[in-house]
């Protein structure tokens, strides 16, 4: 099967604006099974205020850019991720949202809020879903979930085989290092879409990353260019947790000797 990013620029506030470069990317990619878009796709990022947050969000019911987003997959006949702002009631939270052929699937909502990311979004409140899509199984972290390896563990554990990874990375380089090695202790393929460019006083990184199973980067982007790349993967490879003839990825584990990672306050 094939995956792939689009690496770009959101427009701050202008979600139409934000469409046509999508649109143009798109239709300038190869035939893919499974694209992902960076972080807060729909709204940018560095919002000035919680009413600029707001104003920028959607309601994934009634959203232009998801509705865009179906229309894209119906007729290209693939799945997409993207970081979504999405207001429920009278919260904010910063999602991903899987699309595909027959339209919206599912979502997931950022566990780790980021530096201003906590003035105006909730802490996501749905857990790390996993969902089917029949060529795979797909989960969904955000940007700054990369840091905590418990995560990307229970992904791998309730049996996502790609994980996708919408992000609007601002620490230089250190994402795109620990990336590879979450897919090599996961045995999982994982797709890093970042974005580029500046808003206000944040500049982006780049570096959009495929990893395989093994640890290997099948494909990172540039620091300052719009990309979209799409990779051919085995996805046998991320189904395949033996190690050694006598070591299985997950049924070597000691989960009993765990038991300080349910610890809120640790002390050394």
């Amino acid at each position: 099967m094939k995956i792939g990013f689009i690496q770009f620029a959101p427009i701050l506030g202008d979600v139409q604006a934000t469409i046509r470069k999508i649109d143009g990317l798109i239709d300038q990619s190869k035939i893919t099974d499974i694209l992902v878009l960076p972080e807060l796709c729909n709204s940018g990022y560095n919002f000035n205020s919680f009413e600029e947050a707001w104003e920028t969000s959607e309601e994934i019911e009634n959203s232009i850019f998801i509705n865009y987003l179906k229309s894209k997959c119906k007729q290209l006949n693939l799945y997409i991720v993207s970081g979504f702002n999405e207001r429920d009631n009278k919260a904010l939270y910063n999602s991903a949202i899987l699309i595909g052929p027959k339209g919206y699937i599912g979502k997931y909502r950022k566990l780790h809020l980021f530096m201003n990311e906590k003035d105006y979004f909730k802490p996501g409140n749905i857990g790390l879903p996993v969902f089917d899509i029949g060529l795979c199984k797909i989960g969904m972290l955000v940007c700054f979930d990369w840091i905590f390896p418990e995560v990307w563990r229970i992904l791998a554990l309730k049996g996502a085989e790609i994980i996708c990874h919408p992000s609007n990375l601002i620490l230089p380089g250190l994402a795109q290092k620990a990336v590879p090695i979450h897919a090599l202790i996961n045995r999982v393929y994982i797709v890093t879409a970042n974005r580029i460019g500046s808003e206000g006083d944040l500049s982006f990184t780049g570096l959009s990353t495929i990893a395989t199973p093994m640890g290997n980067i099948l494909f990172q982007a540039s620091q300052i260019k719009e990309e979209t790349v799409i990779k051919d993967i085995d996805i046998t490879m991320a189904r395949d947790k033996i190690i050694t003839k006598r070591n299985d990825l997950f049924s070597d584990r000691r989960p009993e000797e765990y038991l300080l990672l349910i610890e809120k306050d640790v002390k050394g």
